[in-house]
């Protein structure tokens, strides 16, 4: 192996990846495998534990929503069955299913792009955090990275008619 001959080169925190920036690569990495493009990731902190897309047509799993995977990821790494103190980035608002999920290990907040008008379970449809029978309800951030969760969204739409 040859030694790296570039030089180093100051990196500061603006120039970092977020973790939408993460779940939008993702997203586009569904997108081109012919799933919806749906991409999530779970961080304690500063520490990435999980980073996830839709895999449903891959592994013949309608659960493999990225949400739901990126949970299952979380859970093994930390090896526990809860994830409280942990945000989830997903680029589209999480549906019942995922909302359920969430909502069940406890994480501490959400972010989510783009709204889901359909399908939706937070801020749309059945809005399952404010239920009186929801257990559990995570701080809720939606729009981060709304416009272009929503162009990739679109796009994938638009190619399979």
């Amino acid at each position: 192996m040859g030694r790296w001959q570039g030089r180093a080169r100051n990196v500061s925190e603006a120039d970092m990846p977020t973790p939408m920036d993460l779940a939008l690569s993702l997203a586009e990495a569904a997108a081109a495998g012919g799933e919806a493009p749906v991409g999530a990731v779970i961080v304690d902190g500063d520490t990435i534990l999980a980073a996830e897309r839709n895999r449903m047509r891959e592994l013949n799993d309608p659960t493999a929503h990225a949400e739901f995977l990126a949970i299952r990821t979380a859970l093994a790494t930390r090896g526990t069955g809860r994830l409280d103190g942990c945000d989830l980035y997903v680029t589209l608002e999480p549906c019942a299913m995922c909302a359920g999920a969430i909502a069940h290990v406890r994480l501490r907040r959400v972010y989510y792009g783009a709204e889901d008008l359909k399908a939706g379970a937070i801020d749309n449809g059945v809005r399952l955090f404010e239920s009186p029978n929801c257990h559990h309800h995570p701080e809720v951030i939606g729009g981060l990275g709304a416009k272009r969760s929503g162009e990739l969204m679109r796009q994938f739409f638009q190619r399979l008619r």
